[in-house]
C-alpha cells in the first residue's frame, strides 16, 4: 500500500512538473507569435477568395513589358521567400511580379483548414485570386513544395498559365518517410498537434531557426540576413506551423494522384535545379520531371544546392525570361 502511494504522489507530481512546463511554454509561444507578427506585419494587398483571403507582395510595372510572372514559395516559408530571392530582379527586368503567401503561410488564411494541405486546393485558391486581379495567362514559377503546386495550377487552370518555372521542385511521388519523420506524422493527429504547436515547436523553432536557414542552403552558405529578409519566422506562429506540418505530411500521397498528370501538360516548361540540392534530389525528381513534360528544357547547375532562386538568382531570372521569349515569339511571328 506504501508503495503504490509513493507511485501515486510520484505520478501526480511528475504530471504536475509537466504541467508547468507546458504551460510556461504557451506563454512562451504567445509572446514569440505576438513579436513575430509585430516584427512582420503584412507587407502587401490581400485579394478575396471562397473562405477567407490572400495575401501577396508585388513589385514591377502594372504594365509590364515583358508580362507577368507569379512566385510561389516552398514549405515552412512565406511570399518574402522568392520575391526577396529573384523577384525583384525580375521586376527590375521589366516583369510584373505578383508573390502569394500560400493559405496558411504568411498573411492568408487556411480557407478551409486541413483540406487544403495538397496543391489541388492549394491550386484552386491561387487561380481564383489570379482571376479576381485579373491575371493572366501568367509565367508561373514555382519553388520546392510548390513545383507540384505551379505543375497543378497548370494542369487544372491552363488559361492562367503561360509557362512554367519549375525550380528545385518536389513533384513525383516519393515515400512518405521521407518528408518526415514517423514522430512529426504523429505530430499531425488533432490532439498532438494542438498541444505542440501552440507549446514546445514554436519556443524549439526559435532556437533552430538560423541553423535551419543554414542547412536548406547547402552546400553554399546562406546569403546575409536571409532569416530576416524572407521573414522566415513566420513560420514559428501555431497556425502556420500546423500548416506547414499538414503540407509536408499531405505532399506524397497528393503526388501519386496528380504526377500521372504531368504529360498532359501543354505549357511552355523550364526546370531548375541544383546539381548538389541535399533537399530534394535532382536525380529522382527535376531530371525525371522534365522528361515527363513535352518540350520541357531541364537545367541543372553544378555545385548548387537547393536555394537556387537565391544562390543562383541571375540564372532564374534569365530562363524566366528567355521563356517569356519562347512564349512570345509565335505572336511575333504570326504577326
Amino acid at each position: 500500500m506504501l508503495i503504490l502511494r509513493w507511485l501515486g504522489l510520484v505520478a501526480a507530481g511528475l504530471f504536475g512538473l509537466v504541467a508547468i512546463l507546458l504551460g510556461a511554454a504557451a506563454l512562451a509561444t504567445l509572446v514569440i507569435s505576438l513579436r513575430v507578427a509585430a516584427r512582420f506585419p503584412a507587407e502587401g494587398p490581400f485579394v478575396a477568395v471562397g473562405g477567407g483571403r490572400l495575401a501577396y507582395l508585388e513589385a514591377g510595372p502594372r504594365e509590364a513589358p515583358r508580362g507577368t510572372v507569379v512566385l510561389l514559395h516552398g514549405a515552412s516559408a512565406n511570399s518574402a521567400d522568392p520575391m526577396e530571392g529573384v523577384g525583384r530582379r525580375l521586376a527590375a527586368q521589366g516583369f510584373r511580379v505578383l508573390a502569394f503567401d500560400r493559405p496558411g503561410f504568411g498573411w492568408s488564411d487556411r480557407l478551409t483548414g486541413a483540406a487544403m494541405a495538397s496543391p489541388g486546393p492549394q491550386g484552386e485558391a491561387i487561380a481564383e485570386a489570379l482571376e479576381r486581379l485579373g491575371v493572366g495567362p501568367a509565367i508561373v514559377l514555382g519553388h520546392s513544395w510548390a513545383g507540384a503546386l505551379a505543375a497543378r495550377i497548370a494542369l487544372d487552370h491552363p488559361q492562367r498559365v503561360s509557362g512554367l518555372v519549375l525550380v528545385s521542385p518536389a513533384a513525383l511521388p516519393f515515400p512518405a518517410e521521407r518528408v518526415l519523420p514517423w514522430y512529426w506524422r504523429l505530430a499531425v493527429s488533432p490532439p498532438v498537434t494542438w498541444l505542440l504547436t501552440r507549446t514546445v515547436a514554436p519556443v524549439i523553432g526559435l532556437y533552430y531557426l538560423p541553423r535551419a536557414g543554414r542547412a536548406v542552403f547547402a552546400p553554399q552558405e546562406p546569403v546575409p540576413d536571409y532569416v530576416e529578409r524572407s521573414r522566415a519566422a513566420l513560420v514559428l506562429r501555431p497556425g502556420t506551423a500546423l500548416a506547414n506540418i499538414q503540407d509536408l505530411v499531405g505532399l506524397g500521397p497528393a503526388l501519386k494522384e496528380q504526377a500521372p498528370r504531368y504529360p498532359g501538360l501543354r505549357v511552355p516548361t523550364t526546370v531548375v535545379a541544383g546539381e548538389a540540392d541535399p533537399i530534394v534530389r535532382t536525380a529522382s525528381q527535376a531530371a525525371p520531371l522534365a522528361a515527363m513534360i513535352p518540350g520541357a528544357r531541364l537545367v541543372v547547375l553544378p555545385g548548387i544546392g537547393h536555394m537556387v532562386q537565391y544562390v543562383a538568382a541571375e540564372a532564374v531570372a534569365a530562363e524566366v525570361g528567355a521563356l517569356a521569349d519562347r512564349i512570345a515569339a509565335p505572336a511575333t511571328n504570326g504577326r
